[in-house]
């Protein structure tokens, strides 16, 4: 079973996911949760706490991706648990997508990424 919690600050949404990610109604309830969110610049997907990740769930998050950059949305995957972590770099999709600790999460949603977007467009 997979729990979804989504928070979302200004235009940035994270998408907790706690247990398995998984074919079928699992990967429905992701793809539904993260498209449903409206006006975000960054989709972070904090997959700390997936215990299990099948080839349903890794074409899921290869579809986000796509989802994401065809809308002009920054994803990352945010601290991946150790599973996750193992999986993503057996079938090497670590070389594809951005993956990310939980406190530069931290720093992105404090708005620090912003403010040093702005600071060097003015420079």
């Amino acid at each position: 079973m997979l729990t979804i919690h989504v928070e979302k600050t200004g235009d940035v949404a994270v998408v907790k996911c706690t247990g398995r990610l998984v074919r079928g109604a699992e990967v429905k309830r992701l793809r539904t949760a993260v498209v449903s969110e409206n006006h975000m610049r960054m989709l972070m997907l904090d997959l700390s706490e997936v215990d299990a990740l099948d080839a349903g769930g890794l074409t899921a998050l290869l579809a986000l991706r796509q989802w994401a950059r065809e809308r002009g949305v920054k994803m990352q995957l945010v601290n991946p648990s150790h599973y996750v972590q193992e999986v993503l770099q057996r079938t090497q999709l670590d070389h594809i997508f951005e993956v990310s600790r939980f406190d530069h999460a931290l720093w992105v949603l404090s708005g620090a990424e912003c403010q040093h977007a702005r600071v060097g467009a003015a420079a």
